[in-house]
């Protein structure tokens, strides 16, 4: 039997697996076992714990726990509560200022936990019913929050970026920092979206509303310069985490993993601090919900490192990436597929799933194109944000939904269209206009 017949055969099996119900770790290391009986010496499947922890031992997989520890640490205290009331009242004046508030708390706390999710859930439990008693619709408002979830996968530390970076043997350093610009630019373009949209409802809404609605709504909330200045106290140390972490990675002074273990105690002192986690009911919270992501996320990647190195053994990754080469597409369409690609896989799996069973496969054909293996990791890490807000699996969607249960998940997927194409169009001009993306990591670093 050939590459091209078994290829298709393993990638069948696998999507079976998937699409039955198992979970992610046992269908990769499923479909791997199954092909390595068949159609690889038995000598392999003896070496299947040495292959797997061969590839463990990699010391920058250690950054992920510590940088799921220090989002667990934030995530279990009101941190997302006074993000999101800080920016409110320094954002109060503008129009849309409730929903422009929260995309900041969306972007603060996305870089201190990393997790789109927990952003959803967090800002969102206290976002979206504030947005609707101030006349926001409920897919506004539930657009706006599954969206700005999806910044927690692109702006650092993130732990996509971390496994894409090690799939690509590539510097999660500037990974990092080059997540950076484009992370802040998208929120701006969410905030943008949301103030235009905001001031059409608003227009079209006086066409209908009483006298008396109106001008309830027009006794808008006053903050004064004390009270602005009250909410940083609890802001500012967690800036200063970030500012840490970015610092001392970009500054040369640690590794990766060292920075990631400096954050991850760093969080926990501040937690203990300022909201007086120190009993052992809020640590082992903490602690048990990091093990168990950890461990998750973990066996994915165990896994998957048995899958492709079945692929690489029986060729199939290299074959189809000289397949992809022999087409001869401009670069251009080569991309464009791949974001395609991308998409559809977006619809049906999460992204850790997706980096580590695709890049193998289609990193070769890009860098043969011309791209850079950091900027196309960004351009990634963007279609994996598509993926956690389009159905049927858009895992954002079923969280908002779960936290405003009446909002119908028709209106939810209504608000979150034009951000898809917002998405979309990002993507779009990133492609054309790289340097956004290479900007910062050119600086910083030599190439």
């Amino acid at each position: 039997m050939g590459v091209v017949e078994i290829g298709l055969i393993y990638t069948a099996l696998t999507l079976v697996l998937l699409f039955s119900g198992m979970p992610i770790a046992f269908a990769l290391g499923s479909s791997a076992v199954i092909i390595m009986y068949f159609f690889m010496p038995a000598t392999n499947i003896h070496l299947i714990a040495e292959t797997i922890f061969g590839e463990l031992e990699n010391f920058t997989l250690l950054t992920i726990p510590l940088f799921i520890l220090m989002g667990a640490a934030i995530g279990k205290t009101r941190a997302a509560v006074d993000l999101y009331e800080s920016a409110y009242r320094w954002l109060y004046r503008m129009p849309g200022s409730l929903g422009v508030a929260n995309v900041a708390g969306c972007t603060i706390f996305a870089a201190l936990c990393g997790s789109s999710p927990a952003t959803c859930a967090a800002i969102g439990g206290m976002g979206i019913p504030e947005m609707r008693k101030r006349g926001y619709s409920g897919a506004l408002a539930s657009g706006l929050i599954a969206a700005g979830g999806t910044l927690g996968i692109l702006i650092p530390p993130s732990i996509t970026l971390i496994i894409y970076g090690v799939m690509a043997e590539q510097s999660i350093g500037k990974l990092f920092i080059a997540g950076i610009v484009p992370g802040i630019l998208l929120a701006v373009l969410f905030s943008v979206w949301v103030v235009v949209k905001f001031i059409r409802d608003r227009h079209e809404w006086m066409k209908t509303a009483s006298p008396e609605e109106i001008a309830k709504v027009a006794q808008k909330e006053h903050f004064t310069w004390k009270e602005k200045m009250e909410s940083l106290p609890r802001l500012l140390p967690f800036l200063l985490l970030i500012g840490l972490i970015m610092g001392a990675m970009y500054g040369g002074f640690g590794t990766p993993s060292e920075v990631a273990g400096v954050g991850a105690v760093a969080a926990l002192i501040l937690v203990i601090a300022l909201y007086k986690c120190y009993q052992w009911t809020d640590l082992r919270a903490i602690f048990t919900g990091t093990a168990k992501e950890s461990c998750m996320v973990m066996m994915i990647i165990a896994m998957s490192f048995l899958f492709t190195y079945v692929m690489s053994y029986l060729r199939i990754s290299q074959s189809m990436a000289e397949w992809l080469v022999a087409l001869e597409m401009s670069k251009w369409a080569l991309l464009f597929w791949v974001n395609m690609l991308l998409l559809v896989l977006g619809f049906f799996l999460p992204p850790v799933a997706i980096i580590l069973m695709i890049t193998p496969v289609i990193l070769p054909p890009i860098l043969a194109a011309g791209f850079d293996p950091i900027w196309f990791g960004i351009i990634l890490t963007i279609n994996m944000e598509l993926g956690l807000i389009t159905p049927p699996v858009g895992l954002n969607l079923f969280v908002i939904n779960g936290i405003a249960p009446d909002i119908k998940f028709g209106e939810i997927f209504r608000g979150i269209v034009p951000f898809i194409l917002i998405i979309a169009g990002y993507i779009a001009f990133l492609s054309v206009f790289p340097e956004v993306v290479m900007f910062l990591p050119d600086m910083f670093y030599d190439y």
